[in-house]
C-alpha cells in the first residue's frame, strides 16, 4: 500500500552532449594542437600589439647601422638597409596572417559553393565543374599562382587573389564528395519528398552535415596559404618594398645567409613556426572531428 505522502521517484535522463562540445574537449586534450595553439595564438597577439612591442618603423633606414646583429637596441639585428628586423617580423605577421584568412575565406566560400553545387545536382554540372576542377589541379599550384600574378601583375592584393583562386578546387573536391554521401540520406530524401526547395535543403541540411571537413580543411588551409605567399613574396610576385612580408625579407637577405645569417634566420623560423602551429591545430581537429581519422 501507498502512502498518502508517496511520490513516484524521478529519474533524471542527461541531456547527450553537444558533438561540437565533444570535439572542443577532445581538441583541447591533444597536446600538439594546443601547443598549435599557443603558436598562433602568440602570433596573432604580437600582430595586434607590434606598435606597442617595438620602438622602430618597420621602413626606417639607417645607414650606420647596417647588418648589426642581435643586441638590446636590436633584438633580432639589422637587414642591409638598417631596418630593425624584430620590428619587420611582429609587422610582418599582420601581413601573412591576413593573407593566409582572407586567401581561404575566399577559396572556401567559392570553393564550397561550387563543390555544393556539383553533388547535390550532379549530370552535366557536376561533370563540367569537376573538369575545370581537374584543369586547375593538373597544373603545379604554385606555378598557377605565378601566371595569375603576371597577369594581374605583382602586388599583395594580387598574390592574395592567386593564392585564393588555385585552393578553390582543393574545397570544392572536398565538399563535392561529402555532398555525393549526403544526398540520398533519408532525412535528404525526406525534406525533398515534403517539397522543400533545393535551396533551402542544401543551406540547411546538406551545408551544415558538410562542415567538419570543411573546418578541417581551411585550418591546414591557412599554413598553405601563409607558404604560397611567401613563396610569390620571395619570387618578388607579392608584397612590394618597404612592405615587411617573411617571404620577401627572406629574398632581399639571401646574398647575406653567411655574413649576416640573422637576416635569414629569423624571418625563416617565423614563417615554420606558424605554418608548423596551423598544421598541428589541423591534425588535432582531424581527429577530434572525425575520429575514424586518428592513427
Amino acid at each position: 500500500m501507498r502512502g498518502p505522502e508517496y511520490q513516484e521517484p524521478q529519474v533524471s535522463i542527461p541531456e547527450p552532449a553537444s558533438p561540437w562540445k565533444e570535439a572542443f574537449r577532445q581538441l583541447i586534450k591533444n597536446k600538439l594542437a594546443v601547443v598549435g595553439m599557443f603558436i598562433i595564438g602568440f602570433f596573432i597577439l604580437i600582430a595586434v600589439i607590434a606598435p606597442l612591442i617595438s620602438g622602430y618603423h618597420f621602413s626606417t633606414i639607417s645607414g650606420a647601422g647596417r647588418l648589426e646583429g642581435p643586441s638590446a637596441s636590436n633584438w633580432f639585428g639589422t637587414d642591409d638597409l638598417g631596418r630593425d628586423i624584430f620590428t619587420r617580423i611582429v609587422y610582418g605577421a599582420r601581413i601573412s596572417l591576413m593573407v593566409g584568412f582572407f586567401a581561404v575565406i575566399g577559396a572556401l566560400v567559392f570553393g564550397s559553393l561550387l563543390g555544393i553545387i556539383a553533388g547535390y545536382f550532379g549530370r552535366w554540372i557536376d561533370m563540367v565543374i569537376s573538369r575545370i576542377f581537374d584543369i586547375m589541379l593538373a597544373f603545379p599550384s604554385i606555378l598557377l599562382a605565378i601566371a595569375i600574378v603576371a597577369i594581374l601583375g605583382p602586388s599583395l592584393q594580387n598574390a592574395l587573389i592567386a593564392i585564393a583562386i588555385i585552393n578553390i578546387p582543393i574545397f570544392g573536391r572536398l565538399v563535392r564528395s561529402k555532398v555525393i554521401s549526403i544526398r540520398e540520406e533519408e532525412y535528404i530524401l525526406a525534406a525533398r519528398a515534403q517539397g522543400m526547395k533545393n535551396g533551402r535543403i542544401l543551406f540547411h541540411h546538406v551545408l551544415p552535415n558538410s562542415t567538419a571537413p570543411i573546418i578541417v580543411q581551411a585550418t591546414l588551409g591557412f599554413g598553405t596559404a601563409i607558404l604560397e605567399a611567401a613563396a610569390l613574396g620571395f619570387l618578388g610576385l607579392g608584397a612590394q618594398p618597404p612592405t615587411p612580408e617573411w617571404g620577401r625579407m627572406l629574398s632581399d637577405s639571401r646574398q647575406y645567409i653567411q655574413s649576416a645569417p640573422w637576416t635569414v634566420l629569423f624571418p625563416g623560423i617565423s614563417i615554420m613556426l606558424v605554418v608548423l602551429g596551423f598544421n598541428m591545430i589541423g591534425d588535432g581537429l582531424r581527429d577530434a572531428l572525425d575520429p575514424k581519422m586518428k592513427n
